[in-house]
């Protein structure tokens, strides 16, 4: 490596000093998901990421999905995967397989690789001190979707007991209703209730697009910065569209409930988290 390579790194280093200062001790909020869960390359740069924030005085939530692990599991057990307008019909069958997905073998497997980096997690699902309340969500025709939740409240009692005693939290989107029954929870709007409720500085969406686009088929169109009433305006004229629609409305609401900014990043470049929280250009779009 020569001396310009090791200069170069210095300066890196050096432009990430004011976000350092300005970001310790803050709350950031990751969905974790998409591509950057199953590529292992990408899932190690991702890991990597959310310790160098924790080694640099942030305080890392995680929030993962995992859809597609589900409909795998469902399918070696010779079940089919029923969708209504993208949402996942859940019965009990399926609602218990999803719990053992989320909560088994992906966190557990996120756990691991924490502390393979030298830091202590906690893997938990919004069942566990009942973190995420919810109740049963009807499609937008109102179709019953079986065991699909949307959340009621959350308490942030265990994550902040998690996160005082120096662990990170990842969080399964599993929920709990008032009549005893487990629910399904889409994980975005998981991230996005809890960023809320505990007041995070950044929520950050681990995506598979570069951010969100002026023209979904033209990665040059990405959209740096967003306001909140340009957000809602370009919902309204169509330039924000399709699947980008409910992520953006996510990005909304966390914004709505405190959160200072929210990130949505192309998880399939690898350090995409350190590349937006610190340097001056960041890597996706930021809605504050």
């Amino acid at each position: 490596m020569d001396m310009e390579t090791y200069i170069r790194k210095a300066e890196t280093l050096i432009e990430a000093i004011p976000y350092a200062r300005k970001f310790r001790g803050t709350t950031v909020v990751v969905k974790y998901g998409g591509s950057a869960m199953l590529d292992e390359k990408l899932k190690k740069a991702v890991i990597t990421d959310i310790a160098m924030l924790k080694y640099l005085g942030l305080k890392p939530v995680v929030v993962h999905g995992g859809g597609k692990e589900i409909s795998a599991l469902l399918a070696r057990l010779g079940k089919k995967s029923e969708f209504i307008d993208g949402l996942r019909v859940t019965d009990a069958e399926t609602a218990s397989v999803a719990e053992m997905v989320l909560s088994g073998s992906i966190a557990k497997s996120l756990v691991e690789d924490f502390e393979a980096v030298g830091l202590h997690s906690c893997s938990i699902n919004g069942k566990d001190g009942h973190t995420i309340t919810a109740v049963k969500k009807l499609d937008p025709k109102g179709r019953d979707l079986g065991f699909v939740g949307e959340i009621d409240k959350i308490d942030v009692t265990l994550l902040e007991t998690l996160m005082d005693a120096d662990f990170i939290p990842i969080l399964s989107p599993v929920g709990v209703g008032k009549d005893g029954h487990t629910y399904n929870i889409n994980a975005d709007y998981a991230a996005s209730s809890v960023a809320g409720a505990l007041g995070a500085q950044k929520l950050m969406f681990l995506t598979d697009v570069e951010g969100i686009l002026k023209d979904k088929d033209d990665p040059s169109s990405l959209i740096r910065r967003l306001s909140v009433k340009e957000a809602k305006e370009y919902i309204a004229s169509g330039i924000i569209n399709g699947g980008m629609i409910p992520k953006t409305e996510c990005c909304l609401e966390a914004i709505s409930k405190g959160v200072s900014s929210v990130h949505v990043l192309d998880g399939r470049v690898p350090h995409s988290i350190l590349l937006e929280v610190f340097t001056s250009e960041g890597i996706g779009t930021m809605i504050e």
